[in-house]
């Protein structure tokens, strides 16, 4: 059974732990800077998932050359398999994000990860050295995978631990923010990179800058973490000693008392990331290779279209404190599982039906996207929280998110629907919808303590 929750967070005596006062400019600096170091992380783990998704065609020319169908799902296939050890990474990175602290932790996996990336931009290709070239880009992309499996859980709770309680969903959003910004960063370099070298260039040698430039982004995003304290909600857990005395415990603990909330939000995440990896990552795949549009004209498009997504974030964010996070996902859940299909159909008229239709699918999905950061955390109590978060994010998303742009690729060439994608997004809905259903309602709630944060309806006073 899932612990009680508490009905209010008082502070203990002795140091104050308290979220940094948004009323003052001392306490305005101290969010801003943990924003920007969680967002920062945030942005490089995307770019890369950005890079390789709009580069897919250079990869499998440089890595898996040969049938061209063949090659293009080998690609998609490795972009896959490095969520296959998200699951591994959420495992060992979470419980001991929980035990020794958030800080450490996410220093280590923007290290592990940024590396990882700089990496392939330095690998041998197929031509050079046979088969050891895919199994080299295998492994680094299994790195990749084993720290974004620490990386994303441990920067969204940092978010949540450090933001007013009140104003949770604005800040955390700018989690996500960066999450698209990586992923708009990623795409602007490629196509930048196309224009000025050229096509045959870039496929020669060119595709490997962005992969380069993870490397200067890892540097600034891990000098941004270290000059931060761990977050006021951890301290004041590890001040108290009721820090879990180790990983094994934290993981035991999670699995035993707070099953239920792992379940609704891993039913929450297949919805969250099967939209996600089918709207960002597989797109270009499927605008060049289903729908035959140019790949400069693609990666415009999805530029443009990631750079709407983002000005528009922090204002549902914002919406999501005061209307609450439940209204937000339905909203979303109903209009994609509705809209899908049509948007899809009307992307094969040419390059503003394509802007249209991911313009609507997107707008529809921000909801979701904006609150992850306000969201999640609030699901579980702090000494478990960052283990919930990573363990059952990455278990879900690898096994319905990450492997959705290879699913949806098998499926239209066995099927040759192009609607398949739309099919699947509409599938994830209907388990998100489920999973809102058992949901609860945190905006607002404190994250402070050794118990889930309070429901909205629990704070209510009673009408008598």
């Amino acid at each position: 059974m899932s612990e009680p929750a508490s009905s209010s967070a008082v502070p203990p005596p002795g140091p104050d732990f308290r979220a940094p006062d948004a009323a003052t400019p001392e306490g305005r600096k101290i969010i801003r800077r943990a924003v920007a170091a969680s967002a920062m992380g945030n942005a490089t783990e995307w770019f890369d998932y950005g890079v390789y998704a709009v580069a897919a065609t250079y990869i499998t020319a440089n890595f898996f050359p040969g049938d061209s169908a063949t090659g293009s799902v080998w690609t998609l296939a490795t972009f896959a398999l490095s969520f296959v050890v998200r699951p591994l990474g959420g495992l060992f990175w979470g419980p001991l994000g929980d035990r020794i602290g958030r800080k450490r932790v996410l220093a280590l996996t923007i290290i592990l990860m940024a590396g990882a990336t700089f990496a392939i931009g330095i690998l041998p290709t197929h031509e050079n050295v046979g088969i050891l070239a895919p199994a080299l880009l295998i492994v680094l992309r299994m790195i990749q995978g084993f720290s974004t499996g620490g990386e994303y859980g441990g920067a969204a709770t940092f978010m949540a631990e450090y933001a007013p309680d009140k104003k949770r969903g604005f800040y955390g959003s700018f989690l996500e923010f960066g999450t698209l910004g990586g992923f708009a960063l990623g795409s602007l370099i490629v196509l930048v990179c196309s224009l000025v070298v050229g096509n045959d260039a870039m496929a020669d040698w060119g595709w490997r800058i962005p992969f380069l430039i993870a490397g200067p982004l890892g540097i600034i995003g891990l000098y941004l973490r270290t000059r931060l304290e761990d977050t006021p909600v951890f301290r004041e857990l590890e001040n108290r000693h009721e820090v879990e005395p180790a990983a094994g415990s934290a993981l035991k603990d999670l699995l035993v008392k707070y099953w239920r909330p792992m379940l609704t939000m891993a039913g929450l995440v297949v919805a969250l990331n099967v939209v996600n990896y089918t709207l960002l990552s597989f797109m270009p795949t499927y605008l060049e290779g289903t729908v035959g549009m140019d790949a400069d004209v693609v990666l415009t498009l999805m530029f443009v279209g990631q750079l709407a997504m983002m000005a528009l974030i922090p204002f549902a964010g914002r919406l999501s404190d005061t209307v609450g996070r439940k209204p937000m996902w339905l909203v979303s859940l109903i209009g994609l599982f509705v809209l899908a299909a049509p948007m899809y159909l009307i992307m094969a008229g040419g390059f503003w039906f394509a802007l249209l239709g991911f313009a609507v699918l997107g707008l529809l999905y921000i909801p979701q996207l904006a609150t992850i950061s306000a969201t999640f955390p609030a699901m579980f109590p702090t000494q478990v929280r960052y283990a919930g978060f990573a363990v059952t994010y990455n278990v879900s998303t690898a096994l319905f998110g990450g492997t959705a742009p290879v699913v949806n690729e098998l499926l239209i060439n066995a099927t040759g629907n192009p609607l398949v994608p739309a099919f699947y997004m509409m599938g994830a809905c209907l388990v998100g919808l489920a999973a809102v259903a058992a949901m609860p309602e945190t905006a607002g709630s404190s994250l402070r303590g050794m118990k889930i944060p309070a429901t909205r309806a629990a704070r209510r006073p009673r009408l008598t």
